[in-house]
């Protein structure tokens, strides 16, 4: 099997685990329980409780890695960078008057082509 295959077959199994076929039951929204419930039905040996903690221990990881200022690259899904905007002049639509935007940090995500192809339901 190669690598490609391997990926897609493994971003196509968490992507029904988590719901991403048919929705979530939120409406759309996958909420930090839908995710639970995933952990759950991929790990029936943790309990509820356990589950809950391996999320939020991710959850946790992802987010301080983040504000310590590093990439996060999750394969078959994608990667998040933290980028330094500049202070610039900006413009108020309605009124032409300019204002300045003060420098700032952002949080960018790009997916990776696993994840393009599975929600344009191609395959890689």
């Amino acid at each position: 099997m190669s690598l490609r295959t391997d990926n897609r077959t493994a971003a196509a199994s968490w992507a029904g685990a988590i719901g991403m076929r048919g929705g979530t039951a939120q409406g759309g929204a996958l909420t930090r329980a839908v995710l639970c419930e995933a952990v759950c039905g991929c790990c029936p040996t943790l309990s509820r409780a356990e589950a809950r903690k391996v999320l939020d221990a991710t959850l946790a990881e992802i987010s301080d890695a983040l504000v310590r200022g590093e990439a996060v690259k999750l394969r078959s899904f994608g990667s998040f960078k933290v980028r330094s905007k500049r202070e610039r002049i900006g413009r108020n639509p309605k009124t032409g008057e300019e204002a300045p935007i003060r420098p700032r940090t952002v949080l960018t995500f790009k997916a990776s082509p696993v994840l393009v192809a599975h929600l344009n339901r191609a395959q890689i």
